[in-house]
């Protein structure tokens, strides 16, 4: 290798199925165009060295052989470099810098997270920019699980690679693509609350298992339906049902997925005719509003208090892909 690489994968929201995927149902997600980047340079010498300005001021150094990976420091920092680093099979030949920019997810002004997959865009594009290879499905996905310590359905990576609106099963890791709905006008809100996926999934797998978990998974399927279909009216429809089977999940499993503020944004849209939901693990992060008025769905936003932001993203149809180094994305 003796030029630099580029690679860069979208984050995600996930749209339907949360939770229910975990129990074999189809979850529906988009990919936005909050893209982590990864820069390879290859360096002389020996040692690797990692950095993530926008992130740490942490300059973190390791060695790479067919033996492993053995780190001298920042390995704690660069939790992700080494997962994928361990879950490649061909380590590089000699040493490289890298460079990890997640500075597209991360609240300019709080530095918060703002919840849409970060970890597994990254760990998608260190994939691809170590392997030189967007085929990175395998690799990425088992890195991601050891860098969530086996946590989750792996749908934040499915969307990574692919882009674009997909319906995802973890069984088999299967997904097909879809196409957005014409009159279907969207915007995403973040909370301002950052929330932990990984805890709610335990506190899911340490309880009770109640009846309306099984109920929101044949919902999930009905959603999957809707969506497939690709009318608008349909997927509206379906919503209405599906926020209530959400709700009662979530207060059965004590989950708190309409805390943060969703369950008031949720009633409020619902009284203005407008579809609200938390996106993903919920009690934080990000929710979607959905209308065919766009006019309706604009008023809405607008009227939002201070403590939320309406994110400037959109659906991102490129999954994991190389970037010329040096050029600007549009």
């Amino acid at each position: 290798m003796t030029a630099s690489v580029r690679a860069s994968a979208p984050g995600k929201v996930v749209l339907a199925g949360e939770y229910a995927v975990l129990d074999g149902a189809p979850a529906i997600a988009m990919a936005v165009d909050r893209r982590a980047t990864v820069t390879l340079l290859p360096i002389p010498g020996l040692v690797s060295e990692v950095r993530a300005p926008a992130y740490t001021p942490v300059v973190g150094h390791f060695q790479a052989s067919q033996a492993g990976v053995q780190w001298q420091d920042g390995r704690d920092v660069f939790a992700a470099v080494d997962a994928v680093l361990r879950a490649i099979e061909t380590v590089p030949a000699s040493a490289i810098a890298l460079s990890l920019d997640t500075a597209e997810f991360i609240d300019a002004d709080t530095r918060r997270k703002i919840g849409i997959g970060s970890s597994a865009a990254l760990a998608v594009a260190l994939c691809a920019a170590v392997s030189a290879s967007t085929d990175v499905a395998a690799i990425a996905r088992r890195a991601h699980a050891d860098l969530q310590g086996g946590a989750g359905s792996g749908i934040d990576v499915a969307c990574s690679l692919s882009g674009g609106l997909i319906e995802y099963r973890m069984e088999g890791c299967t997904l097909r693509r879809l196409d957005w709905p014409a009159s279907l006008s969207y915007g995403l809100v973040w909370t301002g609350i950052a929330a932990s996926t990984r805890e709610k999934l335990e506190k899911l797998d340490g309880g009770l298992s109640r009846p309306s978990r099984v109920r929101l998974a044949s919902a999930s399927e009905a959603m999957a339906e809707a969506w497939a279909s690709g009318n608008a009216t349909d997927v509206l429809m379906e919503y209405r049902d599906y926020c209530e089977f959400l709700f009662r999940f979530s207060v059965d499993h004590d989950l708190g997925i309409f805390d943060a503020g969703h369950d008031e944004l949720w009633r409020a849209a619902v009284a203005e005719n407008l579809v609200y939901k938390p996106c993903g693990a919920g009690g934080g992060d990000i929710g979607i509003v959905l209308s065919t008025n766009a006019a309706a769905l604009a008023a809405f936003l607008g009227r939002l208090p201070t403590n939320y932001r309406v994110l400037d993203c959109q659906l991102d149809t490129a999954g994991v892909r190389f970037d010329k180094p040096g050029a600007e994305r549009p």
